[in-house]
């Protein structure tokens, strides 16, 4: 049967105001995924009209293969939206870009507006736009919805496969329990196991992959230059939720928890500075790994836009003094590591804190509290 486009976007679409692209007046349809004839309509109506910018596509999920298995190389572009971070939702000073230290500009200073206890709020808050306007209770209630929404419906919703609620609500705190962990499929089963019976690894690598094609975990994959040393890369994935927010509530863990709590709050503050650092990676064409090898070497986060345009940060609460000049120490034997004829040197070192002031260190090792960066 013929599929008009135009009749399913009087239906489905808004029409986004003509300034989102130059030239262009897009139509805006979500959850597009849920029609499967629209990839193929659109991939069409592009090669007919021959013009850019026509066409916004959003949903919720990651589509199933067989709805993109026609080709949009020419077509589409694909972004992925995640929750806001610190300089979007206007709590950051952003007074030290990314950009900037990947391109080793030498001059860092700032001071962050955000306090130890602004952090712990925001980190239960969450990162929804929608939620911005809202105290933190009434935006936790909203988070509490969405993981419920995504344990009894979002997970069969995103193949059509059966799933049982108790398992999926089991592993995502599994999940939240291991934030910014290498937890392996067995450990994740034995996790489930625990409040859910006959959990077995086949099980837990099937539901991890549909709350990722869900876009609730993003995993953080493990970085992997050419080393100096005959020492061997760690390959596993660290499992992040798209934003710290789910894994508090999952944690039944809210602000006065995480005051008491510093070590579990110490595991978000890492997963939001995860979230943030990839979407101002992202808009610096480049992507955020981590890194660890046989020797127990670990960094946090790494920063890599390709050859001679990479950095390494190590994520801390304290910014104490003993406390970075460990982080510095670990992250100077790090770029001693790498084979820079293979990678280039690294444009910054970087110790990510929760709080206080933005500087560099004699060692070239910058500090740099959270809510001063930007893109």
């Amino acid at each position: 049967m013929q599929f008009d486009l135009d009749d399913v976007a009087r239906e489905t679409a808004e029409v986004a105001p003509k300034n989102i692209l130059e030239g262009a007046t897009p139509r805006l349809l979500d959850e597009w995924q849920l029609v499967r004839p629209i990839w193929n309509a659109v991939r069409r109506t592009v090669d007919e009209r021959g013009r850019d910018g026509q066409f916004i596509l959003t949903g919720s999920a990651t589509p199933a293969d067989d709805i993109t298995r026609h080709t949009g190389a020419g077509r589409f572009s694909r972004f992925r939206m995640r929750t806001l971070t610190l300089s979007e939702s206007g709590m950051s000073s952003n007074q030290v870009s990314l950009e900037s230290l990947l391109s080793k500009q030498s001059g860092i200073e700032g001071r962050s507006p955000m306090s130890l206890d602004d952090m712990i709020d925001e980190t239960c808050h969450g990162g929804w736009p929608v939620d911005r306007q809202r105290p933190t209770r009434a935006a936790r209630r909203n988070v509490a919805d969405y993981i419920a929404e995504t344990v009894n419906v979002g997970v069969k919703g995103v193949d059509g496969v059966r799933r049982d609620p108790n398992r999926v609500l089991a592993l995502m705190r599994a999940l939240a329990r291991n934030t910014s962990t290498e937890a392996t499929i067995t450990t994740l089963t034995h996790d489930v196991g625990e409040t859910a019976l006959e959990a077995n690894p086949s099980t837990v690598s099937g539901y991890l992959q549909a709350l990722e094609r869900l876009t609730v975990v993003e995993p953080l994959t493990s970085w992997s230059p050419v080393l100096r040393s005959k020492a061997r890369l760690r390959r596993s994935v660290k499992h992040h939720f798209v934003d710290p927010a789910i894994s508090a509530s999952l944690l039944n863990s809210g602000v006065d928890e995480l005051r008491r709590d510093i070590k579990t709050f110490g595991f978000l503050f890492e997963s939001l500075a995860i979230r943030d650092l990839r979407v101002y990676a992202e808009a610096n064409d480049a992507a955020v790994h981590h890194y660890r090898d046989s020797n127990g070497l670990e960094v946090d986060a790494i920063v890599d836009a390709g050859f001679g345009r990479w950095g390494a940060c190590e994520i801390r609460i304290s910014g104490g003094k003993d406390v970075i000049d460990r982080a510095a120490r670990t992250l100077v034997t790090f770029a001693k590591t790498v084979d820079s004829q293979s990678s280039g040197d690294p444009q910054f070192l970087a110790v990510i804190t929760a709080q206080g002031d933005a500087y560099m260190r004699p060692d070239a090792v910058a500090v740099i509290p959270l809510a001063t960066l930007t893109r």
